[in-house]
């Protein structure tokens, strides 16, 4: 039976989708809906996913996970024994259910011990070693998650198996590379979930008896082979934490029942004892894990940027090689600092000329920019950023030029406000038209018929463009008529009106300033 039904808060949302030619492709649109949305996307992102061979319950175990987050960590979170167990798809049987990167489309909002407020993503992901699956459909899929991810959960059957280390070997060949760029491990949180494990005997089901076993699995032994050796220290050398958690069988009910629908009561005791350890392990606050790239901590809209970054380099028909996604990875890493600058510059400037501002001097809006633009350039070259100085030193020119290009539309935005300027084109057609209608009946008072219809063939085409303007502005219609308009009247003002203003201003000021001056001047004649 399908354990997915609707649910009023949130739903899974596919964010890399497959297609027929072995391709996989971001969706942006779907993957944008959620990490921009408003209240989280500059929050500091945790993104829990979950990876391994097909049908072993990746799903099925991501909903309990669900279920903790909804209950927002309380300790009854896992009481309801009748409950179905919805959420992200899932089914049983032996035919492979999820396809692609389906990501949760609520992103919880955690308060940790520390006080600051995280983002929790919780992401599923397709399973490999299918009969659909190309061994590159499996690589990318996993390699995706896992640099996206701050925890990657690598979901395994029965026990820890040398085919299973050798899955990580192109990753750990990329964190080979990227150790070389950087002081910080290329990936975070590596938790081997080995499932139905079946030797209670050797070692305690649990974290415990899961670190035992990773010690185990893990040891470097000089009768091993080169190859296995490297693979080894590798994975150590990449992660910064590498854990193994060992889970009972759920049940024959569970594995047996085509309609199981995930209720509590059809699973076994022992293994609901150990979802109530596992989960909080993963999930509770104090457990939290942000997301880091290079020791930057990452917020959801920067994720996006690595999601779009990474995608490219595995639309080829070939895996890619490590050094691709080290180029990749210090792409995304740039363009998240050029993102983040940019959203500074556009928030400081907001304050000072945003929609609810009323209009700024353009000298002042200019030096606003200026100095707006300076904090922008300096946060993105105090941000940690990997590719070196002359690839970083694109980024920053490309910011640069974007916030040039912002600033010329808070220009035409802030013009937009001046009452002044809005009103120039009636205010000037109606003075000209004032002016040639008085112009027109001098002349013809005294005679000069020529001149009196010159004026009046001018007041009518200055009323004529005044109706025509006041009829675009209320119906806009013809708008490029109406530009025409209004720079002709620009070219009218700017040439002929603006000058002669501006000359009388400055002769009424020089005579106000004049006229104590000759005043003191006839007192001092006066007396003498």
């Amino acid at each position: 039976m399908n354990g997915m039904t609707k649910r009023s808060r949130g739903q899974p949302v596919p964010v890399v989708v497959t297609g027929d030619q072995h391709t996989f492709t971001l969706d942006e649109e779907a993957i944008e809906s959620i990490l921009l949305q408003d209240h989280v996307r500059d929050r500091k992102v945790v993104v829990v996913s979950v990876a391994g061979a097909f049908r072993k319950g990746k799903s099925f175990l991501l909903n309990f996970c669900l279920r903790f987050m909804e209950k927002t960590g309380s300790h009854d979170w896992l009481s309801d024994e009748l409950a179905h167990l919805d959420g992200f798809p899932w089914k049983g049987g032996s035919e492979r259910y999820t396809t692609g990167i389906l990501m949760w489309s609520e992103v919880f909002l955690v308060d940790t011990p520390s006080g600051e407020k995280l983002a929790v993503l919780l992401m599923d992901t397709q399973g490999a070693f299918d009969s659909q699956s190309t061994v590159k459909d499996c690589a990318t899929v996993f390699a995706l998650s896992t640099m996206t991810s701050s925890v990657q959960v690598f979901n395994l059957s029965q026990n820890i198996q040398e085919d299973d280390l050798q899955h990580l070997q192109l990753f750990t060949e990329y964190g080979r590379l990227a150790l070389a760029d950087s002081d910080s491990k290329p990936f975070q949180s590596l938790e081997f979930l080995v499932r139905d494990w079946c030797y209670p005997y050797e070692a305690d089901y649990g974290a415990e008896g899961g670190a035992k076993i990773l010690e185990r699995r893990l040891q470097v032994s000089d009768k091993q082979h080169p190859e296995l050796q490297q693979v080894r220290e590798h994975i150590n050398s990449c992660f910064d934490k590498i854990g193994c958690y060992l889970m009972p069988h759920p049940g024959l009910l569970v594995a047996t029942n085509p309609n199981f629908d995930g209720r509590l009561s059809d699973i076994e005791p022992q293994f609901k004892e150990q979802l109530k350890s596992l989960v909080p392990l993963l999930l509770a606050p104090e457990n939290l894990v942000v997301k880091e790239i290079n020791g930057n901590k990452i917020s959801c809209r920067e994720l996006l940027e690595y999601f779009k970054s990474y995608i490219k380099i595995y639309q080829g028909d070939e895996l890619p090689e490590p050094k691709s996604m080290l180029q990749a990875t210090a792409e995304a890493n740039n363009l998240a600092a050029v993102a983040s600058s940019k959203d500074m510059y556009t928030k400081e400037m907001e304050q000072v000329c945003g929609g609810d501002r009323p209009f700024l001097d353009p000298e002042m809006l200019e030096r606003e920019h200026r100095r707006c633009l300076e904090h922008a350039q300096a946060a993105f070259q105090h941000k940690k950023k990997m590719g070196g100085t002359e690839f970083c030193h694109v980024y920053e020119e490309r910011l640069i030029n974007e916030l040039e290009e912002a600033f010329a539309n808070l220009q035409r935005h802030n013009e937009s406000k001046n009452i002044f300027s809005a009103a120039r084109t009636p205010a000037v057609l109606f003075a000209l038209i004032t002016i040639c209608y008085t112009l027109s009946g001098i002349f013809a008072f005294i005679g000069i018929l020529s001149l009196a219809n010159m004026f009046n063939m001018f007041m009518g085409v200055a009323l004529v463009m005044l109706i025509t303007w006041s009829y675009i502005r209320y119906s806009g219609a013809h708008r490029e008529l109406g530009q025409v308009i209004d720079h002709t009247v620009n070219f009218v003002w700017d040439k002929f009106i603006a000058p002669v203003v501006a000359h009388s201003v400055q002769r009424a000021i020089e005579q106000q300033t004049m006229a104590p001056l000759d005043k003191r001047r006839t007192d001092e004649k006066k007396l003498h």
